[in-house]
């Protein structure tokens, strides 16, 4: 075993029984029982909450849990709080409340930070660093800065060793996942894939320059919209663990009391607000997936402008499509289509959507949606709907879908903060419309029937090529068949096994044999001594090979 894997060892073995410790802390104690995880648990932990902890619902507990154990435990409540469809409406709910908000690190720890990662160059990008931040969160820091040519920028720093704290807390709830697999088999989703998603997601945020990546996609989205902005990233000040943006000056939403604001001003911000996250989403397939006020800031001209791209979304095209086709069937009532949505998007087995309790929940959901017209249909509430349904019959919709339904239900809480009378569907309605007629017009038409005649004239074209040389191979007695046999190699390995087995068994066995004629051998003989040796060796021999049979089998082995 490696110095690292051992030194990993003892983190995570420190690491997990703080987690532990917490758990028990707040009431989690059968949780810890029923998975197996309370062997490592070897007295009994008190806490704030120990003493009466059902006197506080078990969500809350499990907030304060994720707290305390720090910023990888909050991300993932974050994560988990966009994600409706794993965890129950509740726990998402109060999983929200998970702030940014953090203690401030010493500047000399992010100066350290700065001068590690721009090595003898620190003073030539910028002229002065603020050191009091401006913002304190999880896993990063803002300062403001001002760089050599005058022009005033923010800087985001991760806090030391964020990225290997997380590193490490993945790696242990890895394990975890797959404890909680092996005990849990009912949840409805793999523990495993879950733990999966965080990592995919923790990395990019332990990982500025996705963040500076998203950021420049979405603004030149927007470039040529001047009422929707994302600040410039500045590509020469920016790593993995600092991203330099442009400092906007301006209000941020969260600050402004909508009674400070003229009926004109409140609908305008809404609806610039309302078109961006649209835009993005039906679109341009790629999204901000939180734009809550505290990321939106209104600028002096009255655009808005959005940062913090660190949590995206993307939709493919084909996406986008079962989501029309899911708003559609809705509409319009047709089961069939929605069934097809439900398989397409979930990957589940068609035989489930053609239970008669399913497509009794399936008709139970559309009773509140059919026959209203687009102006009146609440796509946000819908989805959430759909979502908890699926999670009802465990299944498992794409992460990204998830994080849509956040960046939707976020944005119309916007809006009826700001201006509760204004309708975000009727005002969308003509972008939606419009991906419709782009689906389902003449054009688009026109140009799917384009694509099926080449593909068909290929496949004609290629056809006799294909049969002359298929009989060019029998003629030439060419022709070979080959067939696939699921699982065939787990035979060969049991047979090579047994072989194995059974030649190990007749060379003890021989031995034994041999011995012992070499040992009554030499009883006969006149001259005792050196038969009987090699019988006496021959015996230890097989016994040694026979100890050695018995521990290979009694060792586990290694899975391929």
């Amino acid at each position: 075993m490696k110095i690292t894997t051992i030194t990993r060892t003892i983190r995570n073995t420190k690491r997990l029984a703080e987690i532990i410790k917490v758990l028990s802390a707040y009431g989690f104690r059968q949780v810890l029982v029923d998975s197996g995880i309370s062997r490592f648990l070897d007295r009994e932990v008190e806490g704030p909450d120990a003493a009466a902890p059902s006197t506080i619902p078990r969500p809350v507990r499990f907030r304060r849990v994720l707290e305390e154990l720090g910023p990888t435990f909050i991300k993932c409540g974050q994560i988990l709080s966009t994600r409706p469809d794993l965890i129950p409406a509740e726990w998402a709910e109060e999983l929200k409340k998970l702030q940014d908000s953090c203690s401030e690190v010493p500047f000399s720890e992010i100066y350290e930070v700065l001068s590690m990662d721009f090595p003898g160059r620190l003073d030539e990008l910028f002229s002065s660093i603020e050191e009091t931040p401006i913002a304190a969160a999880s896993m990063a820091q803002v300062h403001r800065a001002t760089l050599r040519d005058g022009q005033q920028v923010v800087i985001k720093v991760l806090r030391p060793d964020s990225r290997q704290l997380v590193e490490e807390d993945m790696a242990l709830l890895e394990t975890l996942s797959q404890i909680v697999e092996q005990y849990f088999s009912n949840l409805g989703y793999s523990p495993v894939a879950v733990v999966k998603e965080f990592s995919r997601e923790l990395a990019k945020e332990v990982n500025l320059i996705y963040e500076g990546q998203s950021t420049d996609r979405l603004r030149r989205y927007f470039e040529n919209d001047s009422n929707i902005h994302f600040p410039k990233v500045y590509w020469s000040a920016t790593t993995r663990h600092v991203l330099t943006l442009e400092e906007i000056h301006g209000r941020l939403l969260s600050t402004i009391q909508p009674d400070s604001l003229s009926p004109q001003e409140r609908r305008a911000i809404v609806a610039k607000g309302t078109d961006a996250v649209f835009k993005q989403c039906l679109r341009f397939g790629f999204f901000h997936a939180d734009p809550h006020p505290g990321n939106i800031f209104l600028l002096a001209d009255g655009s808005i402008c959005f940062i913090d791209c660190g949590m995206t979304g993307q939709l493919d095209r084909k996406t986008t499509e079962q989501l029309i086709d899911l708003v559609a069937g809705v509409i319009r009532g047709d089961i069939e289509r929605l069934c097809r949505v439900v398989v397409e998007l979930t990957d589940t087995d068609p035989a489930k959507t053609d239970q008669r309790d399913f497509r009794a929940d399936l008709q139970h959901l559309i009773s509140h949606f059919q026959n209203a017209d687009l102006q009146h249909l609440d796509i946000s509430t819908l989805l959430t709907e759909f979502f908890e349904m699926l999670q009802s019959y465990h299944l498992q919709c794409p992460g990204d879908l998830m994080l849509l339904t956040k960046a939707l239900t976020t944005i119309e809480g916007v809006a009826a903060h700001f201006d509760p009378t204004f309708d975000v569907l009727a005002h969308v309605e003509p972008q939606i419309q419009e991906i419709v007629l782009n689906r389902y017009g003449f054009n688009a038409l026109k140009d799917r029937l384009q694509k099926a005649a080449t593909g068909y004239f290929e496949l004609f074209e290629y056809i006799p090529k294909d049969i002359q040389r298929f009989l060019d191979h029998v003629r030439h007695r060419r022709f070979t068949l080959n067939l696939e046999m699921k699982r065939i190699e787990h035979m060969a390995d049991k047979i090579d096994l047994a072989s194995r087995v059974m030649g190990i068994a007749m060379i003890i066995a021989a031995l034994i044999v041999g011995s012992s004629i070499l040992i009554l051998a030499d009883q006969l003989s006149d001259q005792q001594g050196f038969l009987g040796t090699m019988g006496l060796f021959g015996l230890g021999l097989a016994g040694v090979y026979a100890v050695g049979f018995v521990i290979s089998f009694l060792l586990p082995k290694k899975r391929k």
